[in-house]
């Protein structure tokens, strides 16, 4: 429960990307731009500036599906994870504290893999190799990690990293595949690391 008296009926929200979990943009809240928020699954803020409820986009487009919503362990401040429709700052830039980061950019690639899949995207090559089966995409891993092994003797960086980008690629390909996520992975390596 948000506790909006203690601060004198606005609250700051922090907005972050749910896939990649970069900070987006920082704005407040009242109690009502709150439960718009909640029942409507869009962010809307409170504007101090124009005095009145206000949904991020409404004007650009540019909304925020909100997928999960925090409150902080002393109730005056929530944290937003939503998905951008698109940039998040009036300046143009991804986001208010700049542009898109590198970081986190393989469960966004790992949600288009998903969508591709699921959507039955007939001129996508991720759906192409999907319909050919476990064997086909395990082979597929095979093949993309001995070609990395062969660029790590050598001393080309460029086509290193091309090699590991095509191996983490059909990696993840395989892991929808199978019904994981990297998620799942990531939870087994730091079950390793305790």
């Amino acid at each position: 429960m948000v506790d909006f008296n203690k601060t004198s009926g606005l609250v700051p929200v922090i907005i972050q990307n749910s896939i990649t979990l970069q900070v987006l943009m920082l704005g407040y809240m009242n109690e009502e731009a709150f439960e718009k928020t909640k029942k409507e699954k869009i962010v809307t803020f409170f504007s101090r500036s124009k005095n009145r409820l206000w949904t991020k986009g409404e004007e650009s487009g540019n909304f925020l599906i909100v997928k999960d919503v925090k409150i902080d362990c002393d109730h005056d401040t929530i944290l937003i994870k939503a998905v951008p429709k698109n940039i998040v700052c009036h300046t143009g830039s991804f986001s208010c504290f700049g542009e898109k980061e590198t970081k986190g950019f393989l469960y966004e690639l790992e949600d288009t893999i998903t969508q591709r899949i699921d959507e039955k995207t007939e001129d996508s090559y991720t759906y192409g190799l999907y319909k050919k089966g476990i064997n086909k995409m395990a082979q597929k891993v095979g093949e993309e990690a001995v070609e990395l092994v062969i660029e790590a003797k050598d001393s080309n960086d460029d086509l290193f990293k091309n090699e590991a980008a095509d191996l983490l690629y059909h990696f993840l390909i395989l892991l929808k595949a199978k019904n994981f996520t990297l998620e799942d992975i990531e939870s087994v390596l730091k079950e390793r690391s305790k």
